[in-house]
């Protein structure tokens, strides 16, 4: 696993939501960012991306984000890589639901552009003290 933290693979499917999420994660949080606009995208670019943290909205079509997960896990060199849902589905009973999965936590959408690098931080400091 890498100590320095730089590299987030974002699967997420609208476009608006896509172009957000670059500016809040590169421009405001000077990560590199690769997106992918679907679960199929993000497991044929995963493993040249080879990214720190996935970043996972949980409504997509086709293969959503808990299927999504459960492919990386299985199919990929990503059975490690910490993965964040990002859903507007939040309640606390659903939060638990997705940390079962093996997400390590879960951002509410609509998130705060400003403030999301942050939070990603904040996980990432949290998963490694």
């Amino acid at each position: 696993m890498h100590t320095d933290f730089q590299r987030i693979l974002y699967v997420e499917d609208e476009p608006d939501i896509q172009t957000i999420g670059r500016i809040a994660l590169e421009t405001v949080g000077g990560f590199t960012v690769e997106i992918c606009g679907s679960g199929a995208e993000a497991l044929d670019r995963i493993d040249q991306f080879d990214p720190d943290l996935i970043l996972l909205d949980v409504m997509m079509p086709d293969m959503d984000g808990p299927a999504t997960l459960n492919a990386l896990r299985s199919q990929t060199g990503a059975t490690d890589t910490p993965v964040v849902f990002i859903t507007a589905k939040v309640q606390t009973s659903e939060v638990e639901t997705y940390k079962a999965m093996g997400a390590v936590d879960v951002i509410a959408k609509p998130f705060d552009p400003m403030t999301l690098a942050g939070t990603i931080r904040t996980i990432w400091t949290r998963l490694h003290d």
